[in-house]
């Protein structure tokens, strides 16, 4: 059976569980691994025909422990077959699941539960369970079901399962599967945000669907392709691209930040899917490297990256597909071909020289590797375009199921969203008059198709406010569209920052060209309702601690505890030569930027010791910084900065 024919199948499907018997009935597909979880004790590895099996198992489980159609069930656990396998068991007996990860507080999960309206609680261990144990009582919670292997502790008044228990269940209940519509609501998936309280979104089975058939027009995945999954799992955007790939048959693998670089090398992925600071990070893993080799060989490989990124930005423009210049004249056509024919020859002895050894060390089997979450910073899009390695970048919101635009291969405008996915409408509004704008306009991006959620949970006045009464959902973000339907989202309503002089700044822009530097690991822009902006900046402090080394000094952070190395001066963050350094740096990124204005200039910063990160709260389990929460934390400083 065709890749096509499949397809063709799954539009037809009422219901995302329906998927798992057509892909376990296909012969090329059924003995192939689904799923490989390589760090799991013991080493899990699950054929199509298991995962379908186990599946329908744990779906008979749970109608053994009295669970019926309609009912909800909070899911809260991290990324492993078994998640999967509760998953899509809950979904096939017709019950709603409340997902989240195990890491978050205890007070998020506490309002999911009573939010949902849960019956029982899948729960990744123990540790997640107590939690949230405490809580359980006075609510409707009939059941808990540990998916680890430990002991389940006695509840009162609740029954308590783990996996294996409710699989022995499974075995001897007949299955009564459920037959939802493709209107039935499948999942409720409450919004991380950077802000408030989360919200419930509701997504039904025609949104899911929406993105397993509508992804098949920008790729087609083949049965026993690799696929490495470093996302949570319960995120939307991992989550609706894992039913993506699996339903056309390829092998799922899961890592985890400790082994990613180790596992990318040894399973040789194929795709994968991820959020700009994962591609930074192994950007900063290959620099690195080039600043090991010795002084000769970096000045090649400098050299090269040179002409290379003028050959591909010639390249860009003749083709048609740069973001600065959609629609370049047939002299500017000409001359840009003419560049890169001039440039090609030099471009490919860099690849035999340098870039092919890049893409080795990350696998060197990669197809593409899809970005969202956030925008990605232009230097790592030039960066992965010069040494071969295709990033297709996209735009989504949890609301949106989570896709809504994606770069195709033959149409990959670095630095714009994409155009639409089939059955879905862009417009651009202007903010204060909700008109309709013109292409090239930047305004309110709304959104209408089959992926946008049935409303929030429980929540009417919030789903009026995002959705209008024709069906345009309103994302909150800014953006504007080519003439060619793609998308450019320029930053987030609420993150604008309003200068006195009245001039709006989207941070987002900026922060990314910062970024270039290798001196700034994380930055984030400050100074609403003041003359200038400023900045809170991260160093990456390998890099600044070698540039130290170099001026005959010693960078003292507050946790150092060793002595000075001899003959170095010992200085701090607060030291006028390194916040001088650091001036230079964000003098020349911002100002090297496309579209530089003098109100994007930098004023006042300051450098941090601590990283904006998940356990600290100052970064959301997609590693983007939760605005608010940073502001709050460093409030004093910031009003410091701008007396």
């Amino acid at each position: 059976m065709s890749q096509s024919t499949v397809c063709q199948q799954y539009e037809q499907a009422q219901s995302l569980p329906e998927i798992w018997a057509i892909v376990a009935q296909r012969s090329e597909v059924a003995h192939q691994i689904a799923l490989h979880d390589p760090h799991s004790q013991p080493e899990i590895k699950l054929t199509y025909t298991q995962f379908y099996q186990q599946i329908r198992q744990f779906a008979a489980g749970l109608q053994a422990l009295g669970v019926q159609e309609g009912e909800k069930i909070a899911q809260f656990a991290d990324n492993s077959p078994r998640w999967l396998i509760a998953d899509q068991g809950t979904m096939t007996i017709g019950v709603i699941n409340a997902v989240r990860g195990s890491q978050a507080d205890a007070e998020e999960l506490a309002f999911i539960l009573e939010n949902s309206d849960s019956v029982g609680l899948i729960a990744e261990d123990l540790d997640t369970l107590k939690k949230v144990s405490e809580r359980l009582h006075g609510l409707p919670i009939r059941f808990v079901v540990l998916l680890s292997d430990q002991s389940p502790p006695e509840l009162e008044g609740i029954k308590t399962l783990n996996f294996a228990q409710v699989m022995d269940l499974g075995k001897s209940h007949t299955l009564q599967p459920a037959h939802p519509s493709r209107d039935s609501l499948a999942t409720l998936m409450y919004t991380s945000g950077t802000s408030g309280k989360p919200k419930g979104v509701m997504l039904s089975h025609h949104n899911l669907l929406s993105q397993v058939v509508g992804a098949y027009g920008v790729a087609q995945p083949k049965p026993g392709e690799r696929v490495l999954s470093i996302l949570p799992i319960w995120h939307c955007y991992e989550r609706t691209f894992e039913y993506f790939v699996l339903a056309y048959g390829s092998t799922q693998i899961y890592t985890n930040i400790r082994y990613v670089k180790k596992d990318i090398k040894t399973f040789k992925p194929h795709y994968m899917v991820g959020v700009p600071r994962l591609w930074e990070s192994i950007y900063e893993g290959i620099q690195k490297q080039l600043r090991e080799q010795p002084e000769s060989k970096q000045k090649i490989a400098r050299f090269f990256l040179q002409q290379s990124e003028r050959y591909i930005k010639a390249r860009r423009i003749a083709q048609g597909v740069c973001l600065e210049n959609l629609n370049p004249s047939a002299m500017e056509r000409f001359v840009a071909g003419l560049q890169a024919m001039l440039l090609a020859p030099v471009h490919q002895i860099g690849d035999r020289l340098v870039y092919r050894k890049i893409r080795e060390g990350v696998g060197g089997e990669i197809i593409f590797l899809v970005s969202g979450g956030g925008s990605i910073a232009e230097h790592l899009e030039d960066f992965f375009e010069i040494v071969g390695i295709t990033i297709l970048g996209g735009y989504g919101l949890t609301e949106t199921s989570p896709i809504t635009h994606v770069r195709r291969p033959n149409r990959n405008i670095r630095g714009g969203d994409g155009q639409p996915l089939r059955h879905t409408e862009t417009r651009i509004v202007d903010l204060e008059t909700q008109r309709p704008l013109p292409p090239g306009k930047q305004g309110v991006v709304m959104i209408r198709g089959d992926q946008v959620m049935q409303g929030y949970y429980k929540n009417p006045e919030a789903t009026r406010k995002a959705i209008d009464p024709n069906g345009w959902f309103d994302t909150g973000d800014l953006g504007w569209v080519s003439d060619q339907d793609d998308l450019v989202i320029t930053g987030r309503a609420k993150d604008t920052i309003v200068l006195t002089n009245g001039e709006n700044i989207e941070p987002q822009p900026i922060e990314d060209a910062c970024l270039r530097s290798p001196y700034i690991d994380q930055i984030m822009l400050v100074g609403q309702d003041q003359k200038v902006i400023g900045a809170l900046v991260v160093p990456n402090l390998e890099a600044l601690q070698k540039w130290a080394t170099s001026q005959k000094l010693y960078l003292r952070l507050p946790q150092d505890s060793e002595a000075t190395p001899n003959g170095l001066q010992e200085i701090k963050l607060t030291n006028k030569r390194v916040e001088d350094l650091f001036r230079q740096e964000l003098n020349r990124e911002v100002k090297n930027r496309p579209g530089y204005r003098a109100d994007d200039r930098i004023g006042p910063f300051r450098l941090l010791s601590e990283p904006f990160s998940i356990e600290n709260g100052m970064l959301t389990q997609t590693l983007k910084i939760r605005r608010p929460v940073v502001t709050d934390r460093y409030r004093g400083m910031i009003d410091e900065m701008f007396v």
